[in-house]
């Protein structure tokens, strides 16, 4: 039987500062994004639009891993496009935090009692 340690989790919520609006004029502030993968790393590279501008690259990686936003089951880079920068900043600190450490949370230990616990992770931004 696998231990609460054994199980990778791979897919994280989140909530953006900001939002996207789509063109039904309806906002979207929550999402998930899964973990990112080596084949999403080879395949973002192989996008025209990311050979012609490496900057791309960011919003081509964010519309495979993020697999829900809002009422959205999926994302475009295209769409991507739209959000302000204060929500791309925001993505980047979450996703560089699940793929690195695959948590949101940080180790933190009491300075009194020297107890260990985990603390959930409050993004730059985040509400």
């Amino acid at each position: 039987m696998a231990s609460k340690q054994d199980t990778l989790r791979t897919e994280f919520d989140f909530t953006l500062p900001r939002g996207l609006i789509d063109s039904q004029n309806r906002l979207h502030r929550h999402g998930k994004m899964r973990l990112a993968t080596a084949k999403d790393e080879i395949l973002v590279q192989k996008e025209r639009k990311v050979q012609d501008n490496s900057a791309y690259s960011v919003l081509a990686m964010f519309s495979r891993v993020i697999i829900r936003l809002g009422s959205l089951n999926s994302v475009s880079s295209d769409l991507l496009e739209e959000l302000l920068l204060h929500d791309i900043a925001y993505l980047r600190e979450f996703y560089n935090r699940i793929n690195q450490q695959g948590n949101t949370h940080i180790p933190t230990q009491c300075p009194h009692c020297n107890a260990q616990f985990p603390v959930e992770l409050s993004l730059a931004g985040e509400s």
